[in-house]
């Protein structure tokens, strides 16, 4: 039997899940994706993520790869999980790729979106971190230009987090105004650690807000602790954009 490498582009709400990643006390997006896929083409299904986003993180382009032994074309593969899938997740693309292509470890980027909302929202409060305070934008543009290049983020990570390093490449970041109300962070790396985003934001918002000074935020990453960083953000605004190959 000839086995099938195919890459999978996927879209999710991740309001409702315990995350990306396989859990016995919740539903999982990778769960509910083998279990569609599973069925579709009829053989046991397993999935490899590029990222694993945290419960309640969002995806517009999480990658996934899988092998089949199925010749099932990929357009039929994207229709047919479009209607087995529950309706807070959307297969976007499948299409077939080289035999050892593994969308976690052959990943080069990946780039997320954190979105801030400055006045009260219904609709957008799944989707944002509504913030009830004035944010000098200044100084949290500043803290960017300091993680740009090659830094350690042990202060911006989980101390649960089983790594071999802290090193990150962070190719760009910059907040860009969204509307009225609205900041995005949009930040581009090689390797996010657990957390790490969250980390970040959370900290530039205590600076934007004048809880700490400017010169504090060199001061936590030198420190290299997790416990010199501010809180973390809240899941819902953050959003896995899409990874590069």
């Amino acid at each position: 039997m000839s086995h099938h490498t195919v890459k999978l582009t996927l879209e999710y709400d991740g309001t409702d899940f315990v995350g990306w990643q396989f859990q016995k006390n919740g539903r999982s997006v990778q769960e509910v994706v083998e279990k569609g896929l599973s069925e579709i083409l009829q053989e046991g299904i397993r999935i490899v993520g590029a990222g694993r986003t945290d419960s309640g993180v969002h995806a517009k382009g999480q990658v996934a790869s899988f092998r089949t032994e199925s010749s099932l074309n990929c357009g039929l593969i994207t229709r047919g999980l479009n209607g087995v899938l529950p309706k807070d997740v959307v297969a976007l693309d499948a299409r077939e790729v080289s035999e050892n292509f593994n969308a976690r470890y052959d990943a080069r980027s990946r780039r997320y979106e954190y979105v801030i909302k400055n006045s009260p929202t219904a609709i957008a409060r799944r989707f944002s971190w509504i913030v009830g305070y004035k944010l000098d934008i200044g100084p949290m543009e500043k803290c960017l230009e300091g993680i740009k290049g090659l830094h350690d983020f042990t202060s911006f990570c989980k101390s649960d987090s089983e790594v071999e390093h802290h090193n990150c490449m962070i190719h760009d970041a910059s907040w860009r105004k969204e509307d009225p109300s609205a900041i995005v962070l949009d930040i581009t790396a090689d390797r996010f650690l657990h957390g790490m985003v969250r980390a970040l934001v959370g900290t530039i918002v205590e600076i934007g807000r004048g809880y700490r000074m400017l010169d504090d935020f060199k001061q936590i990453m030198d420190a290299k602790d997790r416990r010199r960083a501010g809180m973390a953000a809240p899941p819902q605004g953050l959003f896995l954009v899409n990874v590069n190959y």
